[in-house]
């Protein structure tokens, strides 16, 4: 596989905001890949299974700091897809005032739960690898 997708979450986040930004992130890059799920399956007894991601998803965690400097890095570079869940989205209601909140906080205020990277193994690796596993 020459693509990669790593998932970096705020080390910081109790368990149930982690795994909320983990399936906001995976719908949120999801919608923009196309190709990326494997056929359906059958079980041995004919019943039909959902293809799913082909590409493992190692979850990572990083500081606040951290997740917006790798936001920025990998926004730089046109070879990757980069999806960031933020602060703002996380406590807006609708998505519709998510927008209007959005539009009325300057860039450098808004705070990262987390972000998905994909695309070419190197540079993905290059941003990622020095993140620890969750745990």
């Amino acid at each position: 596989m020459n693509t990669k997708l790593v998932m970096v979450l705020r080390d910081d986040l109790p368990r149930g905001l982690a795994v909320n930004a983990a399936a906001v992130l995976a719908l949120s890059l999801g919608g923009r890949l196309d190709g990326w799920l494997g056929a359906d399956g059958k079980d041995a007894s004919g019943g039909v299974h959902a293809g799913l991601n082909t590409h493992p998803v190692p979850v990572v965690t990083a500081t606040g700091r951290e997740l917006r400097e790798l936001r920025e890095r990998a926004a730089d570079r046109s070879e990757l897809r980069v999806v960031a869940f933020n602060e703002v989205a996380r406590r807006s209601r609708d998505y519709d005032d998510y927008l209007a909140a959005l539009e009325a906080t300057p860039g450098e205020e808004i705070g990262y739960v987390g972000a998905l990277v994909f695309g070419p193994r190197g540079p993905v690796t290059k941003l990622t690898k020095r993140f620890p596993l969750m745990r």
